[in-house]
């Protein structure tokens, strides 16, 4: 019991409560430190547990998912082994609870800004808010990277933002029975507009794309072209929305039609989807070997060029690198085999089947 309180950190979930509490220690200490808390860190957790590894997640985000919660977190997901079809939010779900067995620590809502190695041999991660993390283990699973939205170029967009301009959905029910504008021609914008449409959450929608076609899969766009015929979504092409209005929140749009020339919209909120900006952030400052803005990785164990440190799923490259959910689960797997040589190098790690040997916590 004692051990699992020490792991608890700033602004973390405790695993003895279930809450997050502002514990403060000056420094977290753990075998693995994992920086990133998408669907690979936590799947990471769960083959750590089994080699009686303790982990610790570091996350930008104030909860843990990664992009699956952060952008998605109502598509469907269809590769995953076992799973027809699973939401991105529900596969979250799933793999906090694996991992909830072998109690993870968690610093959310703060970024891992520098790493240190130390003469001991370990690893300190210290977030932007000072939090200092130590271990002999680090995973960097930080999927893409750091994103920041790509953003129209409207005059005065900075001053409406978190006041009825959003660039990422998190929670839909924050938009029931509002007036929304959705800009954008891909994926996203076309889903959330189904979304948030089928649902009956917008009490109005409007999707405004600067061109006739569409980005998106074609189902999609089938299914807005037929939701805009039955006057379900009131669909704007050929226009683009570029003002803004309101007295200290949106209260309008101003949309510059091809044709029609400026439209005047009211509304509560615009929702510009043009997709997120990856880059590496403070990472691309630790020593590590970089290449086209991603991790170079050996294949063996997807350790970098520093050893003790490693780099998993979407963050990494290598010959034949595909990016996928269950490819990372795959070098997530591989990385704490080798993880566990060298932290005991004197100790033979017997593979053992949890169909034979079950899972227990610590």
């Amino acid at each position: 019991m004692l051990r699992t309180l020490l792991l608890c950190g700033p602004y973390e979930q405790c695993p003895i409560i279930n809450y997050f509490c502002p514990l403060f220690f000056v420094m977290i200490e753990t075998d693995i430190i994992i920086i990133g808390a998408g669907p690979v860190g936590l799947f990471t957790v769960f083959e750590a547990g089994l080699l009686k590894l303790r982990c610790h997640l570091i996350d930008s985000l104030p909860t843990p998912g990664g992009q699956l919660i952060e952008i998605y977190p109502k598509k469907p997901i269809y590769d995953i082994p076992g799973y027809p079809i699973v939401n991105a939010g529900e596969l979250v779900e799933k793999l906090m609870e694996q991992g909830a067995v072998f109690k993870p620590g968690f610093t959310l809502g703060e970024s891992a800004t520098d790493l240190e190695e130390t003469e001991d041999g370990k690893f300190i991660v210290t977030t932007v808010k000072g939090t200092k993390h130590k271990a002999p283990i680090v995973m960097i699973a930080g999927g893409l990277g750091v994103f920041e939205p790509r953003k129209p170029p409207i005059p005065n967009l900075d001053q409406y933002e978190d006041k009825g301009v959003e660039y990422i959905i998190r929670d839909p029910e924050f938009y029931k029975g509002k007036r929304v504008v959705v800009s954008g021609g891909g994926d996203s914008a076309l889903d959330w507009s189904i979304y948030l449409v089928e649902n009956k959450i917008a009490n109005e929608l409007s999707l405004v794309h600067r061109r006739t076609s569409f980005r998106g899969h074609l189902d999609s766009v089938q299914k807005v072209m037929d939701m805009a015929a039955a006057g379900k979504i009131n669909l704007i092409t050929d226009a683009e929305v570029t003002g803004l209005s309101g007295n200290g929140k949106v209260e309008s749009v101003t949309i510059n039609h091809a044709t029609m020339g400026k439209i005047e919209k009211p509304t509560d909120h615009f929702v510009p989807l043009f997709g997120l900006t990856p880059s590496l952030g403070p990472v691309a400052n630790w020593g590590l070997e970089i290449e086209k803005n991603a991790i170079k990785v050996d294949t063996l164990d997807y350790s970098t060029n520093r050893k003790g440190v490693y780099a998993i799923g979407d963050i990494n490259t290598y010959s034949g690198k595909l990016k996928l959910i269950l490819c990372g689960f795959h070098e997530g797997t591989l990385a704490v085999q080798s993880a566990f040589a060298r932290i005991f190098p004197n100790k033979k790690n017997v593979l053992k089947y949890t169909t034979v040997n079950g899972v227990s916590g610590f």
